[in-house]
């Protein structure tokens, strides 16, 4: 048999020894690779080499499938994405094939959910092969690659989740395909870009460098800025318009060229392998059952591919077998998501609008050899083309050498089309005004100019798209970017855009079909990708109630800006009476397909999501608390509610840290004072919840006031739950001993802590407020404690959440701090206080500023006279046992203390309480009869307004006066039993 590509290895090894001075390695590759093409070639069944959305690959098959119209096809593509191949003509491409698993086996758990996609564009060798097989009768198109499942199985268990480390097939950026940024700054294509998420790409031609300093001297001697510009100058343009024969011999070349200079020993290598003997043996197996000729069939694969060496290399009965593992019992899902070239590229790790590029050239070269493609019937954004009559089949004609001519001499380019060149530069200056560019006529000829000159400075024959937007952003884009695009990103809007597909009604799962029919009353077109309005009014159309709810439970499962609520909220209590909405269905529709993966309807997915998280293995309680108010809001079931709340118990319980108290008390808070308005009684998960959290929070109390790691916000928490669910948990049958243990058990050493200790001291009487103000008053006067002093300080404004009577005991501190600590020590505390109580304690900031504004004189002129009322009111320090303040004199004044009478200092401090109780009798009536006292309805004349000033003015006319009569002798006995009422009227009196 005569070898057609002898003379053509001869020339490349005497070339290679010459160059190399010495017989080596160089020689060896370059005949390995023209036995590679000659293999290929020889093999019965045609292998057609491709390249990943190439123009002139889709080109190559069109003009192949009207010539062979063979009669079965092999695709390289998972097996199981067969089914979805049909609803592509209900479409707009480009749209992804997506295989999703969220149920998984034997795959690590942390890997999911799993999802592996396969991107289409119309200028694509696999859709042209697939619109071929699926329009025309008696064709066959047959799946070979492996399954999305075997995608994860040959992966390594030592890698990460399926976005963190690709598999093989799914290059890394830098040597191949895979995630990787953007070469050009396209900001406002973000949102397009993520339409694959972390999604496992799966590549139909993987034809790119994996030896990184071959790329880098490619771009490095061609002058060009990434692989990308390199492709489209140096093979897609020559191969755009060349003849089948020579196409596939030089892909072939290319493919077996970046092959042996590839890395033998990785893993990708493996499974690169394991993936040709999969297909192959795929393709043996078909050609066995089906009994068709391997001349009629068509087997289509990356050029990588077509020069693979393994021994299952094809169709022979020598062929030695491949055993191919059985799949695993993952649940798989099927479906279509929209795609996008920003996203195709960011998948890749192509270039910044080559994608966009490339279907430019695609239409371009259509259009000029008037080329007949295929297309599905009822596509959606496509022109049909008129087909052409089925031409008998062409004869494969003998294999001939087609390289040498094409290696030896420069590539047949198109002549430079300055028409088309003109176009562009007067089309970019007039959208850069439009994005607030300064550009004139002046700067589109400079564009055209430059454009002409980079390319010969290239030594290209004709200027490029690439050469074009370098000269674009040189004339035309200054030092400062106006708006929201640069030129670069212009000059991609101009030649093409990033054009972003949408599944049709038709192919979308059920749930998202259900979404769009829900919607429907609102009477937007859903399927726009640009951001619509819609206003409800659901008191006056009662019927959009229902789609409110929907898009609230829309906005809680998809991410931010697919629905995003302008006016109206959605919280325990509230009802909106009209709401306004931003949607962008259209535009995140992936999601919503998504969500069909999950359930039948969004009522579906939103139960199984709350369960989940409520029993994901880091779920806390504060985890089930917002997980039961979601089910309250969004579903409304009480069976499913309480589930969850049974469930916050089990976690409550079994949690060993604190971290998670502010928000639990702020959550179960909300959902009682719920209940209690809505319900006739609590539900048991939430008295049960009660009860645990005051046990659990009691035993906790003072290992959390001496652990380091816990902060004293989460302390304050634990102390605001034991304090404002104290009332409940006792008529609950909690003992209110095992709190006061806790507290007595406590002994903080942080000063912030201590001040939270005596904060709950004060909350259970253990701690008068004399002893607290002279405690305070101590550390300010100890020059050894100053220092610390606004830690403190820190320690009583997160006592507020607990302990809310003191606000005006911590304004009267702040106060005192701020008039004599000195500076040295305040200056440089009041930016720690300041984050301190943004970051820590901002809800409580609106207490302390309402106290401030009813202790602190209104106006100016009121300052000069004003006396801080602790100044006054403050008693020594050997009264502060006796309750402290003018309802302590009042005590005295029931019991008979020493001191105590009209005239005395103390005496004019109680006048103001006496006035007080004398001029609202029923109150104090009211208040003893529910203490069980006998009253005096208010008639005894000892509580007048005036006796009570004879009595002030004239000291020993007490008794003439009434004051020791049966009505006001009840309410000083009622007052002596209960000196922290009176205390509470003391705190009143002295902020008025």
């Amino acid at each position: 048999m005569s070898e057609p590509f002898g003379a053509l290895r001869q020339q490349l090894v005497e070339a290679a020894t010459a160059f190399a001075g010495s017989p080596g390695a160089v020689p060896g590759i370059l005949s390995g690779i023209v036995d590679d093409v000659d293999r290929a070639l020889r093999e019965e069944l045609e292998i057609f080499p491709v390249c990943h959305h190439s123009p002139a690959s889709a080109l190559a098959m069109v003009r192949r499938l009207r010539e062979k119209q063979p009669k079965v096809i092999y695709l390289e593509l998972c097996e199981d994405l067969a089914p979805l191949l049909t609803e592509l003509r209900n479409c707009r491409l480009p749209v992804a094939l997506q295989a999703f698993a969220s149920e998984l086996d034997t795959f690590p758990k942390d890997w999911g959910p799993l999802s592996v996609i396969a991107p289409i564009t119309e200028a694509s060798a696999e859709y042209q092969a697939i619109a071929y097989a699926l329009e025309t009768p008696g064709v066959e198109l047959v799946l070979v690659d492996r399954s999305t499942d075997h995608v994860f199985q040959w992966q390594p268990r030592t890698s990460g989740a399926s976005g963190e480390e690709t598999p093989a097939d799914a290059e890394p950026s830098g040597a191949g395909s895979g995630v990787a940024p953007s070469e050009a700054d396209a900001s406002d294509a973000e949102d397009a870009g993520a339409l694959h998420g972390d999604a496992v790409g799966i590549e139909i031609g993987d034809l790119r460098p994996r030896f990184a300093e071959l790329e880098t001297h490619l771009l490095h001697h061609g002058k060009v800025r990434h692989w990308s510009e390199w492709w489209d100058q140096y093979v897609e343009q020559p191969l755009v318009d060349a003849d089948y024969a020579t196409y596939r011999q030089v892909m072939v070349l290319i493919g077996s060229l970046f092959r042996r200079l590839a890395p033998s020993d990785t893993e990708r290598v493996t499974v690169d392998e394991d993936r040709e003997r999969y297909m192959w043996t795929r393709m043996r197996e078909h050609l066995a059952t089906s009994g068709v000729d391997g001349a009629d069939c068509l087997y289509v694969c990356g050029a990588f591919h077509a020069a693979s060496r393994v021994e299952q290399f094809g169709t022979g009965p020598d062929a030695a077998p491949f055993e191919i593992s059985p799949r695993t019992a993952t649940k798989w899902l099927y479906g279509l998501i929209p795609s996008s070239h920003s996203a195709i590229e960011g998948q890749f790790g192509l270039a910044s609008g080559s994608v966009s590029i490339a279907a430019a050239t695609w239409a371009k070269a259509v259009s000029r050899s008037k080329l007949a493609t295929f297309q599905l019937e009822g596509q959606r954004g496509g022109k049909k083309k008129p087909g052409r009559p089925a031409a008998a089949p062409v004869e494969t004609a003998p294999v001939a050498d087609q390289l040498t001519q094409f290696l030896a001499s420069p590539p047949d380019l198109h002549g430079f089309d300055e028409e088309e060149l003109l176009g562009w530069s007067v089309d970019i200056v007039r959208l850069a005004r439009r994005n607030g560019y300064l550009a004139s006529t002046a700067d589109a000829i400079a564009v055209f100019e430059t454009s002409i000159l980079l390319a010969g400075m290239r030594n290209r024959a004709r200027p490029t798209p690439y050469d074009f937007q370098d000269a674009a952003v040189t004339c035309i884009e200054k030092d400062v970017v106006p708006g929201r695009r640069d030129v670069r990103r212009l000059c991609e809007i101009l030649l093409g855009g990033d054009r972003v597909g949408q599944v049709g009604y038709e192919a979308l799962p059920p749930l998202a079909r259900d979404v769009y029919d829900r919607l429907a009353p609102i009477g937007l077109d859903l399927r726009k990708s640009t951001v619509q309005r819609a206003l409800l009014d659901l008191n006056g159309q009662p019927e959009l109630v229902p789609c409110s709810h929907l898009l609230w439970m829309l906005r809680y499962l998809l991410p931010d800006g697919a629905v995003r609520p302008i006016m109206g909220s959605r919280r325990l209590g509230e009802r909106s009476v009209q709401e306004s909405w931003d949607l962008s269905i259209g535009k995140h529709q992936r999601y919503i397909i998504e969500l069909g993966y999950e359930g039948v309807t969004v009522e579906q997915v939103v139960e199984r999501r709350l369960r989940r998280s409520v029993y994901a293995p880091d779920a806390t309680a504060a985890v089930a608390l917002r997980a039961v108010e979601d089910s309250i809001l969004f579903l409304g079931s009480r069976r499913f509610t309480d589930e969850l709340g049974a469930r916050a118990v089990e976690l409550l319980s079994a949690e060993r840290t604190v971290d998670d108290a502010p928000d639990v008390l702020r959550r179960i808070r909300r959902l009682l004072a719920h209940y209690r308005s809505t319900e006739p009684e609590l539900p048991s998960w939430c008295a049960s919840f009660v009860t645990t959290g005051y046990a659990h929070y009691c035993t906790l109390l003072p290992t959390a006031f001496v652990d380091d790691e816990t902060g004293v916000r989460q302390v304050g928490a634990m102390l605001g739950f034991l304090f404002t669910m104290e009332g409940l948990a006792l008529s609950l049958g909690c003992d209110r001993a095992q709190l006061e243990l806790a507290v007595r058990q406590s002994h903080p050493e942080s000063p912030a802590k201590v001040a939270l200790l005596w904060a709950a001291q004060h909350q259970l009487g253990l701690l008068p407020l004399a002893d607290l103000r002279a405690r305070c008053a101590d550390l300010l006067g100890n020059p050894l404690v100053v220092p610390t002093f606004p830690q403190y300080l820190s320690g009583f404004v997160q006592a507020l959440e607990p302990v809310p009577k003191l606000a005006a005991f911590v304004v009267e501190v702040m106060s005192d701090a701020f008039a004599h600590l000195p500076d040295p020590v305040l200056l440089p505390w009041l930016p720690t206080l300041i984050t301190t109580l943004r970051d820590q304690a901002g809800e409580l900031v609106p207490v302390l500023i309402r106290e401030a504004g009813r202790t602190f004189p209104g106006t100016l002129p009121a300052v000069d006279a004003w006396a801080p009322p602790w100044t006054v009111t403050a008693p020594a320090p050997g009264a502060a046992a006796h309750g402290g303040g003018a309802i302590g004199g009042l005590g005295d004044l029931a019991g008979g203390g020493d001191g105590f009478g009209p005239g005395s200092e103390r005496w004019d401090a109680a006048v103001p309480v006496m006035r007080l109780l004398a001029g609202h009798p029923s109150s104090a009536d009211g208040i003893a009869g529910l203490l069980g006292v006998p009253g005096d309805g208010g008639e005894s004349p000892g509580w007048s307004d005036l006796e009570l000033l004879a009595a002030s003015a004239a000291p020993g006319q007490a008794s003439a006066a009434g004051l020791a009569g049966p009505g006001p002798s009840a309410v000083r006995a009622l007052l002596a039993d209960h000196p922290v009422t009176g205390e509470a009227l003391e705190a009143l009196l002295a902020v008025g």
